[in-house]
């Protein structure tokens, strides 16, 4: 039972205490539904107002779109208000019981929350301690909204925003790579393909959960159950379901055998935590992290010990302010999602030699066959060291080198170029020597030569460029979003299915949206041949979305927000700038958080030469970077007459969006389920639609336009404008369909 606030004040209204929970059904009730002793629970449980985003002055804390609903509460009062007086906003047939006794009836809607004096009756019902609150609302068409508080009418409070539900919405979507999730074989694969090792241990699997005051320092005494890591608390493969608010900590404990080896350092490993955490380990803070869509290691060998070891993991997420969050929301509707917090990647823990490497950077280079390798070794092991390096095809050695102290180069002749028609790699090993020609490390690698580039073709429209060869980049625009792991894919072969697809369909390129996927999605995009656009993931304020248009504008940033995003920014790309297949980085997107884009494109100008920038994919266009980004829906188009953008790579970011619902496969049956450009009738139209956006876009190619992405790979919450549905059970349009209608673009 929440205590409710009698004579509160504007400043005192706090959501986790003026909201308690309702119980509620859209179902006709058995007789008698609105008296004390009611059985209600069967009924679902949310906080208010209920109603429909965009109703005037309204609050959403649960989303009702049906004609009728009936709500039940209990709330407490220390004393009776001197006017006691209902706060309501309301749809049209609205009656209010108390404690049993109908108490108001509303046949008119209302546009504002109006006090309301409670009747004599109603002040007769009314009593100290706990009280019953009853309503029942119908609704006929457009925006719909009700929510009802007793209050004082002489101390009327401010409301303060919905409270974030206990839970997320639960749908019954599950993929069949979720069914098949067990503790025991829940992603097992070695996380960092780029550089490998063999000894290694996986901590993913059942850990302690707990969820406390953000106040609380200390670790908790007592677990409030079982989490399945690496699934995020709010997941349904997390085993909890269960939203962590921004007043919250989520707390995480396991114990992990060690076996710790003189001479050498314990590395715990984190692919992903969203979003700032610090680790405890033996009761020691070892480490701590902000930023949640990159990996980052701690060094635990001072804390480790021999047998079992007390790891915790501490985290808070506020999804809100400055905090670089992509789509997740606290309110979810339309193009924004569920939350995700904590852990959503891999744990793991790795022993390394007291002088090891701890990371590579891989330059390639095109035309000379060149592969450089900058190892960075870490330590304080052996003050004399060499490296070595060797290359092998089809698992036999072609080309080594050895160097003191300074970067690697291997020769390759007659190399072999990554494209996505041939996306040939070389596997490399790189090791530290000791004096004696010892190995004192080694990690296995890989390398895809290729460059990336523009031209101007015959007609003087810049084009994209693979290798000295034009190549028309073109794609879908993926969430890699799940109904069964949100952000975390619920198995690796899951993850690797969505890349099958795209490619069978006739695609050799993804814009990976506002999101880092894990290490090994690139490591696929790597080997099959699949070019990628990886967006930075976006947060805090934007300015008005002006998109082409002349005289854009930034947000203003404070320098402290502005060093975080570079931050998070830089680690990204230090994370993924191995990998050959991320062909385009991506700052901004469609305005959100955008801020600084004049700077923040000379930085990444700077930071990473080998790739092409698209400073702002539909957002706020400045003349920096190499790409002029469009968005248009439903069907593709681009300002062709804005001649300041011809020094640019001119293309459509996003574009399509056609919807089309599969019956059993939607995230929410009550939902209104959208696409852009309104709903077909049949899936003959639906199909029609999508084959009328490509041959438009196939007009628009002989006009200039060099690159186009597609909304999108599936269905993601209430958007069902994918080519799959959310839970991929169904394949809207299949691809070989998908290849002949797509091969005018990559002739």
């Amino acid at each position: 039972m929440i205590a409710y606030p009698a004579m509160t004040t504007a400043a005192e209204v706090d959501p986790d205490t003026f909201d308690g929970p309702w119980k509620y059904t859209f179902k006709q009730p058995a007789e008698g539904w609105q008296k004390t002793d009611f059985d209600d629970t069967a009924w679902s449980e949310g906080f208010g107002g209920f109603g429909t985003r965009g109703t005037p002055n309204s609050r959403i804390g649960t989303e009702w779109n049906t004609p009728d609903i009936w709500l039940r509460r209990t709330i407490e009062l220390e004393s009776i208000p001197a006017k006691p007086a209902l706060l309501i906003h309301h749809d049209e047939d609205t009656e209010v019981f108390l404690n049993g006794t109908q108490i108001a009836t509303f046949t008119k809607w209302s546009d504002k929350y109006d006090v309301v004096p409670l009747t004599k009756e109603g002040r007769e019902a009314l009593k100290e301690g706990s009280n019953f609150l009853a309503v029942h609302t119908h609704q006929n068409d457009g925006g719909q909204y009700v929510d009802v508080h007793i209050i004082d009418a002489d101390d009327v409070p401010t409301l303060p925003p919905a409270r974030i539900p206990l839970r997320p919405y639960q749908s019954d979507l599950i993929t069949k790579w979720g069914e098949e999730v067990t503790e025991d074989i829940v992603w097992q694969e070695y996380p960092r393909p780029q550089m490998t090792r063999d000894n290694w241990d996986n901590l993913n699997g059942l850990w302690n959960y707990a969820i406390t005051s953000q106040n609380q320092d200390d670790i908790p005494e007592k677990w409030d159950g079982q989490i399945l890591v690496p699934f995020a608390i709010e997941s349904k493969l997390s085993g909890v379901g269960r939203n962590l608010r921004p007043t919250e900590a989520l707390w995480y404990h396991r114990s992990v055998d060690l076996k710790p080896i003189a001479g050498t350092r314990t590395l715990l490993n984190f692919e992903a935590v969203d979003y700032a955490c610090r680790v405890f380990v033996n009761g020691v803070e070892v480490g701590s992290h902000i930023g949640g869509n990159v990996p980052f290691s701690i060094d635990v060998t001072k804390a480790a010990k021999t047998g079992l070891n007390d790891v915790v993991v501490r985290v808070e997420d506020k999804t809100s302010g400055s905090q670089l969050r992509g789509k997740q929301t606290l309110d979810p509707h339309g193009i924004w999602y569920t939350q995700v917090s904590g852990i959503w990647q891999t744990v793991w823990v790795e022993q390394v030699p007291e002088t090891y490497i701890s990371d590579l950077k891989i330059l390639t280079d095109a035309e000379t066959g060149r592969i450089q390798i900058s190892p960075v070794v870490s330590g304080n092991g052996a003050a004399k060291f060499a490296l070595k390096a060797t290359a092998f095809e089809e698992g036999q050695p072609i080309a080594d080198t050895t160097a003191a102290g300074e970067d690697l180069v291997l020769e390759i002749e007659d190399a072999k170029l990554w494209s996505p028609s041939n996306p040939h790699l070389y596997d490399v090993s790189v090791a530290i020597l000791d004096d004696d020609g010892n190995i004192l490390d080694v990690v296995g690698t890989y390398a895809g030569i290729r460059s990336v580039g523009t031209v101007k073709d015959e007609a003087g429209h810049l084009r994209f460029t693979l290798n000295g060869n034009v190549i028309f980049h073109w794609g879908p625009l993926d969430q890699g979003w799940w109904p069964d792991g949100l952000l975390t894919p619920p198995s690796d072969e899951a993850m690797k299915f969505d890349i099958e697809y795209l490619q069978a369909a006739g695609f050799n390129m993804i814009r990976k949206h506002i999101k880092v996927e894990p290490r090994r999605y690139y490591y696929y995009c790597d080997l099959m041949g699949m070019m990628v656009w990886q967006d930075q993931v976006s947060g805090g304020k934007g300015p008005a979305w002006t998109r082409m248009r002349p005289n854009p504008s930034d947000a203003e940033w404070s320098d402290e927000d502005h060093a975080q995003f570079l931050r998070e920014f830089d680690e990204m790309v230090d994370t993924l700038e191995n990998h050959p297949s991320i062909v385009v980085w991506v700052p901004f997107n469609e305005a959100w958080g955008q801020h600084r884009t004049v700077e923040t494109g000379k930085w990444i100008l700077e930071r990473d030469p080998t790739r092409l920038i698209n400073i702002a994919s539909g957002g706020n266009y400045w003349n920096v970077g190499h790409v002029a980004d469009q968005h248009s829906y439903p069907h593709p188009s681009f300002p062709l007459q804005q001649k300041r953008l011809d020094s640019k790579v001119k293309v459509v970011g996003e574009f399509g969006g056609h919807g089309w619902p599969v019956e059993n496969h939607l995230w929410k049956k009550t939902q209104a389920n959208w696409g852009y450009g309104g709903l077909p009738r049949t899936e003959k139209e639906y199909i029609g639609r999508y084959q009328e956006s490509i041959d438009i876009l196939n007009d628009l190619i002989g006009k200039g336009i060099a690159g186009a992405v597609y909304t999108q790979t599936t269905d993601v919450e209430s958007e069902i404008n994918g080519l799959m549905t959310y839970d991929r059970r169904v394949i809207k349009i299949p691809a070989k369909t998908l290849k002949e209608i797509h091969a005018p673009l990559v002739k």
